[in-house]
Parts: structure tokens; sequence; C-alpha cells
């Protein structure tokens, strides 16, 4: 079943009957995506997944970001742990009840922590990077690296938003790539596929002006290094993210 445009526009309101787990701010986002044949992104997608598709193409997206104020339900915010780095790798999917979604092929953080116990309780393939960045006059520099690859994979952005764009409505290519609520997740040793809610406000978004830019995490996440710049690229201040329990898909 592929998803209609109802379910499109319903899974981006705040799940009833779900508690919320966890508080995360993401800053200073940049997305960027390339156009990938769908049978390439097919064929890399655990049980029960398909690729979702607009007007016949599937994309690959980096998002290099700013992750603030971490903290679980019932907790404070903690100096040192709640507030860091984080780039990821991800395509877009659906499950066979049609529900459209986030598969992530790596997400890299420099914060130890976050990468054990999201893999832990997520089954999110997070890793660890040494990861920089710095703002100036509202232009991000960022970099990071991942432990243990060799120094070429060693990405950096350099990065901003200008103008302002409309909220993009459902059935446009940015509502695509960009307002997605539900991720997925596979455990190996279960051979179970599980699936995670967020709620937040619909994304404000920019115009991006991209000075630097790296397709090295594709790489490391198995795909060809694009030969062309980014197809679509987009920039967002940021949001304020609700994070539901991650539960088990139905077979």
């Amino acid at each position: 079943m592929k998803p209609t445009e109802e379910l499109r526009r319903s899974i981006c309101q705040r799940p009833m009957g779900r508690q919320v787990v966890m508080y995360q701010k993401w800053r200073r986002l940049l997305f960027l995506h390339w156009e990938i044949e769908p049978q390439i992104i097919r064929d890399t997608l655990p049980p029960g997944l398909e690729v979702d598709t607009f007007e016949g193409r599937a994309y690959v997206g980096v998002v290099p970001f700013f992750m603030r104020d971490i903290r679980p339900r019932f907790c404070p915010t903690v100096p040192g742990i709640s507030h860091f780095l984080e780039l990821n790798v991800r395509t877009y999917v659906h499950d066979e009840r049609g529900r459209p979604g986030v598969w992530f092929y790596s997400l890299d953080a420099n914060q130890s922590l976050a990468v054990l116990l999201a893999r832990r309780f997520f089954f999110l393939p997070y890793f660890n990077s040494k990861m920089s960045a710095s703002v100036q006059n509202e232009v991000v520099t960022y970099a990071s690296w991942r432990h243990g690859s060799e120094q070429k994979h060693l990405s950096s952005y350099i990065y901003s938003g200008t103008e302002s764009i409309p909220l993009p409505e459902p059935g446009s290519l940015e509502f695509f790539l960009i307002e997605r609520y539900l991720l997925f997740a596979y455990q190996e040793k279960r051979r179970r596929l599980y699936s995670g809610r967020v709620y937040h406000k619909p994304y404000s978004l920019l115009q991006a002006e991209v000075e630097s830019y790296s397709s090295s995490p594709m790489e490391l996440a198995g795909f060809a290094a694009p030969m062309r710049p980014p197809d679509h690229a987009i920039f967002s201040p940021g949001v304020d993210v609700d994070i539901f329990g991650i539960q088990a898909v139905d077979a």
C-alpha cells in the first residue's frame, strides 16, 4: 500500500495516546538531497519497507545540524551531555500500511552517551564521530569525521539561510523531503521492524546558500559518490521536538 495524501497529512499531527519520552531541539539544519535510482535504494532496505518516491523519483539526504537541550521527560538538561552535533544520512520509505517515514543509514554524533543509548533503545545506526561547528555572521562552518574511517571521509560544510520561503504545501517536493514525523529502525537480532514518532511544528524554511559541502557520508553509507551538486538544498533555523517511544511494527 502506497501513502495517500490524507495519510501524509495525518502523520504530521501529534500522535494521540502516546507518551513523550524525550525532548530535543534541532537547530541550524542543512538538508542536502541527491536523486538516486529507486532500485538502488530498494536493495538497501530491510523487510517491511518500500521506497517512497516523489513523482517517481527517490532521494538520499545528508543533514548536518545542532542538537540542543536533549533530555528525557523527567530530567533537566546536563552540561556536556545535552548539547552536541549530529549528521545523518537518510532516505524516504513507507511501510506495508502506507505510512511514510524516514530510514536512516547512519547518524554521526560527537556525544558517546547519545550514541550508546540510541543504539541500545532505538536500534538506530549511530556512530561516534569527531565533529566541530561554529557560527559567524549566521554562516555555519561544520566538520565531521567518523572514528575509524579513512581521512578522506572527513566531511565539511559551510552554509547559511537566506530568504524565507512559505511553509511547504502537501504535494510539494519540500513537504515530501522535510515534513517527516515517523522513523523506522530494524533490530537485526530479532529480525523485526520498529517505528518511532516525533512531533514538532512545521519547519520554517529558508533558501540555502551552500559554500562548501561533502557527499562523503553517502559513501560511508555504501552509495557511489554523486558526481554533481545536490539536486535540492534547503535550510531551517530549527524546531523544538517531542520524541515518543519506539514500538514494533505490526507484521
